[in-house]
């Protein structure tokens, strides 16, 4: 038992010495342990929230998801200007881009919004509370859950040991995603009489699709190349979207296949 935790603080110390000593005063960038808290908080709200709500009326929340969903398609805007702008400013290339570790002003801008990316999954994490405290727990699927307190863990990695580099391609067409997402959500939450306007849901959801598609092209090219960028982290990605294009699929199907079957009928 002595020596397992001796190996697990060793690793533990080795894992704080290799990280990008420019992010380590950042918020909740020191340790792993701030991020690796709301996850916890967040499995347990899960656990605990329909509980509270079983006997009690949904909450609405009308103006404040119009506002919060507002804000989102705004923090996306920026942070997907910021990695666009800054990749070209850099002159980062789309095949393999390793990562600038330097104080060079375009590397800490092209971190500063990894970060800003990373911190953005922590403010997401409020889509599961309103569905809760809105009584909309079909809404908090597995696909929901493990999206939600995954990305918190990649993207701490992330911007702990690769702020930057080819992982700007990946972040930057999910938060293209998520202009378009918040959107959608912000205008549905002005009310019913928006529907009318939201008939382009199915297609959204193809889009979320084509970004796994291109992100396993992405990394999948640079598994088989020469380049000097971590490859533990290559194959963390590549492993991951394999894993949203299953669950993103299978919701598809369930979503918009079989009720296109039904209406043929």
């Amino acid at each position: 038992m002595a020596a397992a935790v001796q190996k697990i603080t060793e690793f533990y110390d080795w894992m704080i010495e290799v990280a990008d000593p420019r992010v380590e005063d950042w918020l909740l960038m020191r340790t792993p342990f701030p991020a690796l808290g709301f996850i916890a908080a967040y499995f347990v709200f899960l656990w605990i929230g329909p509980k509270l709500m079983a006997n009690r009326k949904p909450f609405d929340f009308k103006p404040v998801l119009v506002v919060y969903n507002f804000f989102l398609v705004a923090l996306s805007v920026y942070m997907f200007y910021e990695f666009r702008v800054t990749s070209w400013l850099a002159n980062y290339s789309y095949k393999c881009q390793p990562v600038d570790y330097s104080n060079d002003p375009l590397a800490r801008r092209m971190a500063s919004v990894c970060w800003w990316y990373f911190f953005s999954q922590i403010i997401e994490l409020l889509n599961t509370f309103f569905f809760v405290l809105r009584k909309k727990n079909n809404q908090v699927s597995f696909l929901h859950v493990y999206h939600h307190s995954t990305m918190i863990v990649n993207w701490w990695l992330g911007v702990k040991y690769i702020a930057g580099g080819q992982a700007f391609f990946l972040a930057m067409f999910n938060c293209f995603v998520h202009i378009v997402m918040y959107t959608y959500y912000c205008l549905s939450a002005i009310g019913p009489h928006m529907q009318k306007y939201l008939w382009w849901k199915k297609y959204m959801t193809q889009l979320q699709l084509l970004q796994f598609f291109a992100v396993v092209f992405h990394t999948g090219y640079n598994m088989t190349t020469d380049c000097p960028f971590p490859q533990g982290f290559n194959y963390a990605v590549f492993l991951y979207a394999i894993s949203m294009i299953i669950l993103f699929g299978n919701f598809y199907a369930k979503s918009y296949r079989k009720k296109e079957g039904k209406h043929k009928v």
